[in-house]
Order: structure tokens, then C-alpha cells, then sequence
């Protein structure tokens, strides 16, 4: 079962780029909650993968001989779960299909990935500890900065750039 936490149902062991898989599958979920007018188990969905990720994860990798294997997701499912909570919520709040934000869901996406491959500041601080909670961190931290800069940009969009438009 741990196994399967990590994996995300397996999605850690497509390749390439496993981790894009993993952020890919939360958003294609992300997206087909909130159009069944679910948007809340998004956040919902943040805080259970994160309390999986910090349960499953050490046992995980107390059998591993790789502090980071490539097929441990849950940590991108949870930091794109997190990221995408920035727009999920407020569209719900307001009534507005996700498909027609579509930018909405592809900004978190890009922000998300930017961050956890580049790894700026704190993000990098936590993924260089070497251990469980920094593999959980460097993502959660990733997708807070992704939510945050979404939010920014869509605020520059919607009152800035669109009233010139």
C-alpha cells in the first residue's frame, strides 16, 4: 500500500519524467472535480495526499538505497493539488467552469513543474535534506510559490492587461 501511495496508482512508473506524469494526473483530477462540481476535493485532496505522502513516504524509503527514487509522485500530486487550489477555490466561489479559465489550470501546471525542477531558495534548502520530509517539502513549497505567482499573474491579467484590451 505504501508503494502504492508513492506511485500515485503506478503513475511514478511512467516514463519519462515521472514526476510531470505525477503533476499531470492531479491536474487531469483537479479538472474533472471541479467540472462535477466538486472543486473542494481539490484542496481536500492537497491535504490527504500530503498526510499520505509524510506517512508513506519514510517507510518507503527506508527500504530504498535511492533518497529520492524518480517513481515517488505523492509529493507532486500534493504539490499540484496545493498549486491548483489558488484557482480552483475562487472559481467555485464564483461560479466559473474551470474550461473556461482554461488558462487557470495550465498556469499552476507550468509554475508548479518551473519550480520543483529549478528549485529556487527554500525549495532547494528542503530538497537538499536529503530525507522524507524535505522530499514532501521541496514540492509542497513549490506549489505554494506556483499558487502564489498564479494568483499574482491573474491579478496582473484581470486588472491590468484585459481592461486595455
Amino acid at each position: 500500500m505504501d508503494r502504492m501511495i508513492c506511485t500515485f496508482f503506478g503513475i511514478g512508473h511512467l516514463r519519462p519524467a515521472p514526476g510531470t506524469w505525477g503533476s499531470a494526473a492531479a491536474v487531469l483530477l483537479a479538472v474533472l472535480a471541479h467540472e462535477a462540481g466538486l472543486a473542494l476535493l481539490v484542496p481536500l485532496g492537497f491535504v490527504l495526499a500530503t498526510v499520505l505522502g509524510f506517512w508513506a513516504v519514510p517507510r518507503v524509503l527506508a527500504t530504498s538505497a535511492d533518497p529520492d527514487p524518480s517513481e515517488i509522485v505523492i509529493d507532486e500530486v500534493a504539490g499540484q493539488w496545493l498549486a491548483l487550489s489558488f484557482t480552483v477555490i475562487p472559481l467555485w466561489r464564483h461560479g466559473v467552469s474551470i474550461l473556461d479559465a482554461w488558462p487557470g489550470f495550465v498556469v499552476p501546471f507550468l509554475l508548479f513543474r518551473l519550480f520543483d525542477i529549478w528549485k529556487p531558495w527554500v525549495i532547494g534548502r528542503a530538497d537538499r535534506r536529503g530525507d522524507a520530509t524535505g522530499l514532501m517539502l521541496d514540492d509542497l513549497l513549490a506549489g505554494l510559490f506556483a499558487g502564489l505567482v498564479s494568483v499574482i499573474l491573474a491579478g496582473l491579467y484581470h486588472g491590468l492587461l484585459q481592461p486595455m484590451l
